[in-house]
């Protein structure tokens, strides 16, 4: 488990210590935290998927893999 310090207004202070036991304060953010990054994983995900489904995007993207080499002699890599 790591412990980390973060900042948050004072009222939200308050009223968390007044509503959420301290002993399920950490495991209370946790979950909350879980959520968020796990909707926002779900949309980075559509959105990939998205883009892949896009066909004019993938033909644009073709057409640059042709510049990748670009100045690199045939036995040079980057």
């Amino acid at each position: 488990m790591t412990k980390i310090l973060v900042s948050i207004p004072d009222h939200l202070a308050y009223r968390m210590k007044s509503a959420i036991p301290a002993r399920q304060r950490s495991r209370l953010i946790a979950r909350l935290l879980e959520k968020i990054i796990q909707r926002r994983e779900k949309r980075l995900y559509e959105a990939a998927l998205a883009v892949e489904k896009d066909v004019g995007l993938r033909h644009e993207m073709s057409e640059w893999d042709a510049t990748t080499e670009d100045g690199l002699k045939n036995d040079e890599s980057w």
